[in-house]
Parts: C-alpha cells; structure tokens; sequence
C-alpha cells in the first residue's frame, strides 16, 4: 500500500504539475523564476505537453485501480481539484487554500483504502493540519514572485498577508499542531508520534523566526526545508503506530475492550 501510494503520489504531483503549467504558460514567461520552464520557453509544444499528461493520468488511473470502490470513487473526485487550482489563482488571493485541499487529499485517500471509508473524526483533522501546512510553506514560496505576480495581476497569499504573513503563518501553525494533536488523540497514538510533532512545532518556530521573506533564495530554502519536516512527521507516524501494536499485543485485554 506504501508503494502504491508512493508512486500515486509521483504521477499525480507530475500530472498536476502538468496542468499547472499548462494554465500558466503565459504568467510563467513574465515571471524571472519561472520563464525558463519548458512550455514558457517553448521547450515543449502545448500538445506534448498534453500527450505526457495523459500518461501520467492513466499510470495514476492504473494505481487508484487496484484500491477499493469506496476510494475509486474518492480519488476520483480529486480531479476537479487538480484542474481547478491553477484558476485560482486568477480569482482569489487565497490560491494556497486551494492547494491545500488538492495536496493533502491523499489525507483522506490513504484512510480510505486502508479502512475501506473515511473516519472523518481522524481524517478531518489530519486533513486540516495539511491544509494548514501547505498554507505555510507555499505562502513562503509565493513571497519570491510576489514583485512579478503585481506587476502581471496574479494574486496570492504573499500579496494579500503582506508585512503581516508572519503573524498570520504562526496562527496557521498553531492550528496545524493542534489538529496533528487531535488526530494522534484519536488515532491512540504514543510518545513517538507526539515527540514527532513536537520536533515539527520546533522546525515550523524556527521556519517563521528565521525566514527573510524579501529574500527570494532565503524563502526558496525554507520551503525546500519543509521535505525534513515531512519525514519527521512519517517516521513519527510509523513509529508511534507500531510502538501502540506491541503494546497492545502486550495487553489484549486493553486491545479487547477498545474493538
């Protein structure tokens, strides 16, 4: 399962890569960062483009195909949040909300293929701590093009938080400890887990406290830094999970009483 939505995840990242820069082509050749990138450059034709998407759809479609009907069916539904991200960008100031919910989607997928639905009392939270998460880092990642994207009339969180993104990013912060808490409260999890988002709080302080958010290499750094966070999160995840499975092979009583 591991594997499968490891590779899901590629596909899908790389298919909504695909369609992101396909809706942005023109944006992307006024913005310094972004004009040597393959479709702005006219490296690629806009049906090559086209043509690679559809094999990395399908290689996707084959993965979610060997999950349940229930997930199928979910997974499925996360197209229209693929396709609609890019657009966002056009109408509201808040495009990384919309990422939010298109990143983490795998939140609610992942539960759902183990489980065979989704428990919304676990999922919910731990989806809303990805939301939040992505409101941090791509929010950090917006402030290197925020002089371009006023001058070419793209919105984003950069532009509407302005000088106090700071203050907004530890709310949004604040909200993700406290939901990754919620979930490990109803998932029973152990030490490891909580130990693991404690290390994440202490990351994200760090993040916040240190980032130059008019230096674009500097915020550049602090969202690639956010990959360290997310394997602090995992092993955390793995380890507190199979911390909780011995113990409760040590007592099935207790394992008893919780089915």
């Amino acid at each position: 399962m591991l594997t499968l939505f490891g590779a899901g995840a590629f596909f899908m990242r790389g298919a909504g890569c695909i369609i992101n820069d396909m809706w942005d082509r023109d944006f992307d050749k006024k913005v310094e960062r972004t004009k040597q990138r393959p479709l702005a450059s006219g490296e690629l034709t806009h049906f090559q483009a086209l043509v690679f998407l559809a094999s990395q759809l399908s290689v996707s479609l084959g993965i979610l195909l060997q999950l349940n009907t229930y997930s199928i069916l979910l997974g499925a539904s996360s197209m229209l949040l693929v396709v609609m991200y890019p657009l966002a960008k056009r109408y509201t100031y808040w495009p990384q909300i919309m990422l939010g919910f298109t990143f983490n989607f795998g939140a609610l997928l992942g539960w759902s293929a183990v489980q065979g639905s989704v428990d919304w009392g676990v999922c919910l939270p731990l989806y809303a701590s990805g939301i939040m998460w992505t409101l941090i880092y791509d929010t950090i990642y917006a402030h290197q093009d925020k002089y371009d994207d006023m001058l070419i009339g793209v919105k984003s969180t950069a532009l509407k938080l302005g000088d106090q993104t700071k203050p907004w990013l530890a709310g949004f912060s604040s909200v993700m400890i406290g939901c990754l808490t919620a979930t490990g409260v109803m998932c029973d999890q152990t030490w490891p887990y909580y130990a693991g988002v404690a290390v994440v709080a202490a990351h994200l302080t760090r993040q916040l406290y240190t980032v130059d958010l008019n230096n674009a290499d500097d915020c550049a750094s602090k969202f690639r830094s956010n990959s360290k966070l997310g394997v602090v999160l995992f092993l955390s995840i793995v380890a507190g999970t199979l911390l909780r499975s011995e113990l409760k092979a040590d007592n099935p009583a207790t394992d008893a009483d919780d089915k």
